[in-house]
């Protein structure tokens, strides 16, 4: 089959600033986080797997587990927030229709889980219940859109080998944990070779033995 038009799918990708703890309440560009991150349909996450001391981290220290968990508790919070009003408005159509019964007790689920910590795209769904998923999906909660975790790893990482990178194993057991993906990035070399012409990017890659 040879269509008359050929249109390749396109991606858009918006540059979201990271955020500080107390987002959730406006804290630094909180608002403006929760508002852009509202609008999107899946998180790349880029979370910091290198050391250099001419790069400060604003917690003073490199920890990936840490910076994953301070971004997610910030989206939970927000959430939090979302599901007390539903549970509310929900608890008062109960009044008039019971059988708004067993999505009470749904929305209960989710805030108990999000409550522990847990965002909601790790919720342990009913099995075989679309229903469930697409009404979380309708709420637009922010902690459970897709994510992938884009470990930002040295050069060095990549001359030595990822798998040397002590944290990067941190970042996977975290994406595995609540079903989500990670892929290691070097942002440094990247945007190294962003302006190489194809025969200079070619050899590079040749140089580093990646076909």
């Amino acid at each position: 089959y040879e269509p008359e038009k050929f249109t390749p799918a396109t991606i858009e990708f918006v540059d979201i600033a990271g955020l500080v703890k107390g987002a959730s309440k406006g804290e630094g560009l909180g608002n403006k986080f929760l508002s852009n991150i509202r609008e999107v349909d899946a998180v790349v996450h880029v979370v910091r797997c290198f050391e250099n001391d001419d790069i400060i981290h604003v917690e003073g220290s490199i920890n990936p587990a840490r910076d994953i968990e301070t971004i997610d508790l910030e989206l939970i919070l927000s959430d939090i927030e979302v599901l007390d009003r539903r549970i509310d408005k929900t608890k008062k159509m109960i009044k008039a229709d019971k059988k708004y019964q067993s999505e009470l007790e749904f929305f209960e689920r989710v805030h108990e889980a999000l409550d522990a910590g847990k965002p909601a795209r790790s919720f342990d769904f009913d099995e075989g219940d679309a229903e469930q998923q697409a009404v979380l999906h309708e709420m637009g909660l922010l902690s459970a859109k897709p994510v992938l975790y884009a470990c930002n790893v040295g050069e060095d990482d990549l001359m030595e080998g990822i798998e040397n990178n002590k944290y990067v194993p941190l970042v996977a057991a975290r994406a595995k944990e609540e079903g989500a993906r990670y892929i290691p990035i070097c942002a440094k070399t990247e945007e190294d070779i962003a302006d190489y012409s194809p025969e200079e990017k070619k050899a590079f890659l040749a140089e580093m033995g990646i076909e």
